[in-house]
C-alpha cells in the first residue's frame, strides 16, 4: 500500500530494470502527482481528484539548469548515465514546455553525455498534440503504454481522466511508423468489486493484433515490482511473462522482460 513521490526535478541515477543506469527527470510537481491516468498499480499512488493548492511545475529553465549541474558531477565521479529518462510523478508530456525541454536535453546530452540515450515513459494520452508527437520522434527511447486492447480493461486498470479513445490512441501510435517501444504491465486482481486480468487468452490475442497494427521496434513486458495503491493486485509469475514474450516474438517483435 505504501507509495512514494519523487521529491526532486532530477533524481538518481538509479539502476532501471529496463533501461540501465538511468538519470531521471521529473517534469511534474515534487509534492503531488499530476497525471492523465490514475493507474491502480502506480508506485506514485492515486492521482488526486482535487488539488488543495495549484500544482507547480518546474520551468523549462529550471530543468535545464538542474541537468547542467548534474551531468558534469556524474562525469567527474566516473559515472555517466546510460539513459536520461523522463518519468517522475505522473505524465511528463503534460508539461506545457515539454517539446522545448526535450530540445534542451538533446543539446545538453550531446555536450555532456554523448553516449546517453534519451527516454520518455508516456501513457500516450497527449499524442494528439503535434508538438508532443514531434518531440517524441527526436528521442532514442519513445516508450508508450498500451496495457490492453480493450477499452473497458484500460478504463478499469489505467482509469483515464477525461475523454479517452483507444481507437484514436492506436492510430496515433501507428503514426510513429515503428519508431517507438510499447510497454505493457501485466497484472491481475480485483478493483471496485470487479476482476481485472490482462493476461487472459482473449486479452493477449487481441493485444497481439494491435501490436501488428502499431508495429513497434520493441515490446517491454513487465509486472508490478513495487508497492501499489491497492493491496488486491497480484504480481504475474515469470513463467507467464516468458510465455507472453514468446507469443510476441512469434509475431516478429523484439521483447524485453522485467520480472
Amino acid at each position: 500500500m505504501a507509495t512514494f513521490l519523487f521529491d526532486e526535478i532530477i533524481f538518481g541515477p538509479v539502476q532501471s530494470r529496463r533501461l540501465g543506469v538511468s538519470l531521471g527527470v521529473n517534469l511534474l510537481p515534487v509534492n503531488v502527482k499530476v497525471c492523465s491516468f490514475d493507474c491502480i498499480y502506480c508506485e506514485c499512488g492515486f492521482t488526486p481528484k482535487k488539488y488543495k493548492e495549484k500544482a507547480v511545475l518546474p520551468t523549462r529553465q529550471e530543468v535545464k539548469q538542474k541537468l547542467e549541474e548534474k551531468l558534469p558531477k556524474m562525469a567527474a565521479g566516473g559515472q555517466k548515465p546510460d539513459v536520461i529518462t523522463f518519468a517522475g510523478n505522473g505524465e511528463p508530456t503534460l508539461h506545457p514546455e515539454f517539446a522545448g525541454i526535450i530540445d534542451d536535453t538533446i543539446e545538453l546530452r550531446n555536450q555532456l553525455a554523448p553516449k546517453a540515450r534519451i527516454a520518455v515513459l508516456s501513457n500516450a494520452t497527449m499524442l494528439h498534440k503535434p508538438e508532443v508527437f514531434n518531440a517524441l520522434l527526436k528521442v532514442e527511447e519513445n516508450i508508450q503504454k498500451l496495457d490492453s486492447a480493450f477499452e473497458e480493461t484500460i478504463e478499469l486498470l489505467d482509469c483515464p481522466r477525461g475523454n479517452f479513445s483507444l481507437q484514436k490512441v492506436v492510430e496515433q501510435l501507428k503514426g510513429f511508423k515503428g519508431k517507438l517501444t510499447i510497454q505493457t504491465l501485466f497484472v491481475k486482481g480485483e478493483f471496485k468489486g470487479q476482476t481485472v486480468d490482462n493476461t487472459t487468452e482473449k486479452e493477449i490475442s487481441t493485444w497481439l493484433e494491435l501490436l501488428q497494427k502499431i508495429k513497434p521496434q520493441q515490446v517491454m513486458i513487465y509486472t508490478i515490482a513495487r508497492d501499489t495503491p491497492i493491496d488486491t493486485l497480484e504480481k504475474i509469475p515469470a513463467e507467464k511473462l516468458d510465455a507472453i514474450a514468446r507469443q510476441v516474438e512469434n509475431e516478429g517483435f523484439r521483447t524485453q522482460i522485467s520480472y
